[in-house]
């Protein structure tokens, strides 16, 4: 079922992006950090596609990330263990945790799928602070990696 239902998802989001540009972009990248599995990077990339910029696409992307990463964090304190097996899965959960106990803040800054970092952050109460700075540059790094893409891809069309 899910097979059918991401090219779906991802059609939507294309629409959603081509109406409503950066805010649609936000609204993508804020939800991706949370549960949805449609990432920002292609939009970013193709951002002059869309009549977009691709640091702008970028800086955006990256508040959305940011702001659903706190969400992320702060839901599986509140909703704990059993839920957040529950959405992901035991065989996901367990990976994750594994990964997440043995390099802590390294599994912040490098791991995916980054939804997952995000609520085992919170759910192993690693510290708010050392969970952001690691978020932060986590996703400096990978959305910068996109705009130079999407800037190349600018430069190629103009």
């Amino acid at each position: 079922m899910l097979e059918h239902l991401f090219p779906e998802l991802k059609r939507w989001s294309e629409g959603l992006v081509q109406e409503h540009g950066y805010t649609a972009l936000f609204l993508l990248s804020f939800t991706e950090s949370i549960i949805q599995p449609v990432p920002p990077y292609p939009f970013i990339v193709g951002a002059p596609l869309f009549k977009l910029s691709p640091y702008m696409a970028g800086l955006v992307a990256f508040a959305g990330n940011i702001m659903g990463a706190l969400v992320s964090y702060w839901l599986a304190k509140f909703l704990g263990e059993a839920f957040v097996r529950k959405i992901f899965g035991e065989r996901l959960y367990l990976k994750g945790e594994a990964l997440f106990n043995r390099y802590g803040f390294w599994a912040v800054l490098i791991g995916e799928p980054y939804k997952l970092v995000c609520w085992l952050a919170g759910l192993f109460s690693m510290p708010l602070v050392i969970f952001l700075v690691a978020s932060l540059i986590a996703r400096a790094i990978r959305i910068g990696a996109f705009v130079f893409f999407g800037d190349l891809l600018n430069r190629l069309i103009d």
